[in-house]
């Protein structure tokens, strides 16, 4: 899809915040418990305590740095706005002034 008035192509953007900031930081505190907990059982469960590793990355779905990600996306919901005219964008406040 090509926008109207450059005819540049649409660059989709990638949304990885949560819901809620709680149910985020859960997903995380979960995601990554029973990824270093697969690792730090290893030597008394064996190899088998590795599985509970991907049981890790679907709770934070996908990597650790998308997680992130969607932290600092899910804190800034409803408190940024990014706005583009004219080929300038800038970063608004909800409500306020624009800042870079």
């Amino acid at each position: 899809m090509k926008t109207a008035e450059t005819g540049k192509p649409v660059r989709a953007e990638a949304d990885f915040a949560g819901s809620s900031v709680p149910r985020h930081l859960l997903r995380g505190v979960l995601g990554f418990g029973l990824i270093i907990g697969s690792i730090a059982l290893v030597p008394f469960a064996g190899l088998a305590a590795l599985l509970a590793a991907p049981l890790g990355l679907v709770a934070l779905r996908g990597c650790p740095a998308c997680w992130v990600i969607g932290l600092a996306q899910t804190i800034s919901r409803g408190r940024l706005e990014r706005g583009c005219a004219d080929g300038l964008c800038t970063l608004t406040k909800a409500g306020g002034a624009a800042s870079t």
